[in-house]
């Protein structure tokens, strides 16, 4: 890699990490290109992404960020999982650690709170941003369609009594 692409990758992570609602670390040694690929493809379908690059590169773009606090996560080989949903990268990798001893939950970052691996798999067990908004709108929603009910029962219990003298006359 010469001087130049370094510069543009230590940019590019630096602004990864500016802009990155959490950032999750976790060693990758012995993991197959299939099972990355795997990784990086579930990542991508839940709008996270995976990133692997050198250590010392990495440790550079972590300069002047709000998570400069991880940097000492980085030894030995390791791979970044982030995105701007909070709960995503850390639920999806999680999930891949259960199912692969190789792939090891260092810590990570979500602002300038620094995480441990028992934080991220906390993190993990959170619900998304969208079940959170789903759960919302059904909590706001619940009482209109309660309201309604309520209002339509005496009409519908008057519309019974009704019915009930009108089948009584002709029996």
């Amino acid at each position: 890699m010469e001087r130049a692409e370094k510069t543009e990758l230590v940019a590019t992570l630096n602004q990864l990490f500016k802009t990155a609602g959490v950032v999750v670390v976790a060693h990758n040694k012995g993991l197959t290109a299939n099972q990355v690929i795997d990784l990086r493809n579930k990542m991508a379908a839940a709008g996270a992404s995976i990133k692997v690059a050198k250590n010392s590169l990495t440790k550079l773009a972590l300069v002047g960020t709000d998570a400069a606090g991880i940097t000492d996560l980085f030894e030995g080989p390791t791979m970044l999982a982030y995105g701007a949903d909070p709960v995503t990268a850390p639920k999806i990798a999680a999930d891949f650690a259960k199912g692969n001893e190789k792939f090891v939950l260092l810590g990570g970052a979500l602002g300038n709170t620094v995480l441990d691996a028992n934080a991220v798999k906390a993190l993990a067990a959170l619900p998304s941003l969208d079940q959170l908004r789903a759960k919302l709108v059904g909590m706001i929603v619940t009482p209109a369609t309660r309201i309604a009910a309520v209002v339509a029962a005496p009409a519908g219990q008057l519309a019974r009594v009704i019915n009930a003298y009108a089948t009584k006359e002709q029996a």
